[in-house]
């Protein structure tokens, strides 16, 4: 069929113009009653589906037009409609002329049902006699004073809008303020650690040594062994304290973004690593890594952290494979390294991306347990992901995304 639908909603036309053109339909558009009868002046239809409230010419005013036409007056016509004034809306629509009054949303197989049944029954369409002008008047003028409270009430919430617009600037500026005084509060925080607890933390390993050196002699065994757990501990300590400025220094960082050659970066990292796998078999199986848009020196330390892991959980292993691959997933570029070392138990995976997080023993595997959160803080600043996957004693895989990928070359 050829169908005439009228509605002053772009969003209504669309739809159900959509769903009737997948059934095999030709479907015509109109925003209200003149738009209409301009368009059956050029277009014979087999029917029109038209809602009420509309401006310029409501749809009772086009369905008496239509019925009090002589070249129209046959059409089948539904109404398709949210408009409910009273309950004599529907016998009004009756006695115009049109053959059914549906509610919104009426699916299609109703609407086509209508039609179908108009167009197929008795001929039942009314003469103007049976509307008196003054009902069909009062109707319309209702309908144009409702029109008229709609537009008061889009007023209204455009100015309420606009209320909480100017509020949300006001929050967003309070809370900025507290954020950059909470910066300042850390940016004097790491100058304290910096330079306040670093110091005390040197001189105390600084001065275990010494005692160990000069006065071994006359220290017992256990004198010896507790200066050298308290030498340690401090040193250890201090490593801490310098993992921790360098995380707290990544979310104010400024990043500088440039095209990053992925493949020869991650080799670069690689072989700048060769001390830590002095004396060991190490094979790197490095597949094809695409480009991407990113900060060259923070994806570097990423790589560094991702690759030192691989090759230090690795270190019982006869033969050492670490494995770094790429798959395009959902759109994005998902790049993958995967080693065949100690792995973890992925019911503590949760923790994993936090700060002094380890899952071994210190006399496994040394390390302070922050190189994953700061992995994990350079990849949320570039709008990526990163999650873990492993099987304990089998080795474990990290995946991360970088959210602005460079297009792949042909």
């Amino acid at each position: 069929m050829k169908l005439l639908i009228v509605d002053d909603m772009p969003t209504n036309l669309k739809l159900l113009r959509a769903q009737l053109e997948a059934e095999g339909h030709a479907v015509f558009e109109a925003q209200d009653g003149v738009e209409a009868l301009e368009l059956l002046r050029r277009q014979p239809v087999d029917g029109i589906v038209s809602d009420i409230l509309m401006p310029r010419m409501d749809g009772y005013r086009l369905c008496h037009e239509v019925r009090n036409s002589l070249q129209f007056r046959d059409l089948p016509f539904i109404f398709h409609t949210n408009t409910y004034l009273s309950p004599g809306d529907e016998k009004l629509a009756l006695d115009l002329g049109a053959d059914q009054y549906l509610r919104k949303p009426a699916g299609t197989e109703s609407i086509l049902k209508a039609l179908q049944d108009a167009a197929a029954g008795p001929v039942r369409r009314p003469g103007p006699q049976l509307v008196e002008a003054d009902v069909l008047r009062e109707y319309s003028e209702r309908l144009v004073k409702k029109l008229g409270e709609k537009n008061v009430e889009l007023e209204q919430a455009k100015d309420e809008l606009q209320k909480n617009n100017a509020d949300l600037e006001r929050r967003v500026r309070e809370r900025t303020a507290v954020l950059e005084n909470a910066n300042k509060d850390l940016d004097s925080f790491s100058h304290s650690v910096s330079h306040d607890l670093r110091a005390p933390v040197r001189a105390i390993s600084g001065f275990s040594q010494i005692l160990l050196s000069k006065s071994g002699s006359r220290l017992s065994d256990e004198d010896r062994r507790l200066l050298r757990i308290i030498s340690s501990s401090a040193e250890e300590m201090g490593q801490m304290m310098e993992s921790l400025l360098n995380l707290s220094c990544l979310g104010r960082q400024q990043l500088d973004k440039g095209l990053v050659k992925m493949t020869s970066l991650v080799q670069q990292v690689f072989d700048e690593q060769c001390d830590q796998r002095k004396g060991r078999q190490v094979d790197l199986r490095l597949g094809r890594l695409p480009d991407c848009t990113a900060d060259p020196t923070l994806l570097k330390q990423v790589w560094v952290n991702l690759l030192s892991n691989a090759v230090k959980y690795t270190g019982k292993k006869e033969k050492a494979v670490i494995e770094v691959s790429c798959q395009q997933q959902s759109g994005e570029n998902v790049y993958t390294i995967r080693d065949n070392g100690a792995g973890f138990d992925m019911q503590y995976a949760a923790k994993l991306f936090g700060a002094f997080q380890r899952f071994h023993d210190d006399g496994e595997f040394e390390g302070a347990g922050v190189g994953l959160s700061i992995v994990h803080r350079i990849i949320q600043r570039h709008g990526g992901r990163i999650w873990a996957e492993s099987i304990e004693g089998e080795g474990a895989t990290f995946s991360f995304t970088v959210a602005l990928t460079a297009p792949t070359p042909p």
